[in-house]
C-alpha cells in the first residue's frame, strides 16, 4: 500500500515553496503563508481555513489541483488553509446514529449507508448532534450533498452548534473512497 501524502504550494501550477505531508498538521503556517494549489498523490485529506482543524472545510481526493482560485465558486477559499487531517482508509461497517437535538435528544435514527436529505427519509427537520460507532463520514448543511461540509469520525459529537457556530445537517455521505 502506498503512502497517504498531499504537497502544498504556495504559487498556481505547482510553483514556488512548497510542503509536503503525509499525516495530520495541526498549523502549516510556519512552513507556508498561503496555497494557491495542491497535488493529493494518494489517499484522501480535509483540508480546513484555519488552525487546528477548525473553521470551513474541504475534501480533498488523489489528483492535481493546479488553481486552487478556480474552486472559489464552491466556497472554497484555498489561500487560507492553515490545516490538514488525513483521512484513514476504513474497511468494514459504517454506523452512526443521528440525533434532532444537541446532547444526543428529540428523535433519533441510526445509519448504515448514505443519507441524501434526512427530512425526506427520516422525517427529522434538523440534525444537531451525532455518534458515530463506526466508519469516517463526510456531513452536509444541505440535502444532496450541497453546502459547506464536516468531516466526522468515529466519536461522540454533543453540539454542532458549538463546533460551526449555528451549523446543522441536513445529509450525510459514508468515505468509501481508497483514493
Amino acid at each position: 500500500m502506498s503512502l497517504t501524502q498531499i504537497t502544498f504550494y504556495e504559487e498556481k501550477n505547482f510553483q514556488g515553496r512548497s510542503y509536503e505531508c503525509m499525516s495530520d498538521c495541526s498549523d502549516m503556517s510556519s512552513y507556508m503563508s498561503r496555497c494557491q494549489s495542491c497535488r493529493v498523490e494518494s489517499g484522501c485529506f480535509m483540508l480546513y481555513e484555519r488552525n487546528n482543524y477548525m473553521g470551513q472545510q474541504f475534501f480533498m481526493r488523489r489528483g492535481e489541483y493546479n488553481d486552487m482560485h478556480r474552486m472559489q465558486s464552491m466556497g472554497m477559499m484555498f489561500d487560507n488553509i492553515r490545516s490538514c487531517r488525513m483521512i484513514p482508509f476504513h474497511t468494514g461497517q459504517f454506523r452512526m446514529k443521528i440525533y434532532e437535538r444537541e446532547n444526543f435528544g428529540g428523535q433519533s435514527n441510526e445509519l448504515m449507508d448514505d443519507c441524501d436529505n434526512i427530512q425526506e427519509r427520516y422525517r427529522m427537520s434538523d440534525c444537531q448532534s451525532c455518534n458515530v460507532m463506526d466508519g469516517h463520514w463526510l456531513m452536509y448543511e444541505q440535502p444532496q450533498y450541497r453546502g459547506r461540509m464536516m468531516y466526522m469520525r468515529p466519536g461522540e459529537y454533543r453540539s454542532f452548534r458549538e463546533m460551526m457556530s449555528g451549523q446543522r445537517f441536513m445529509s450525510m455521505r459514508r468515505i468509501t473512497d481508497m483514493c
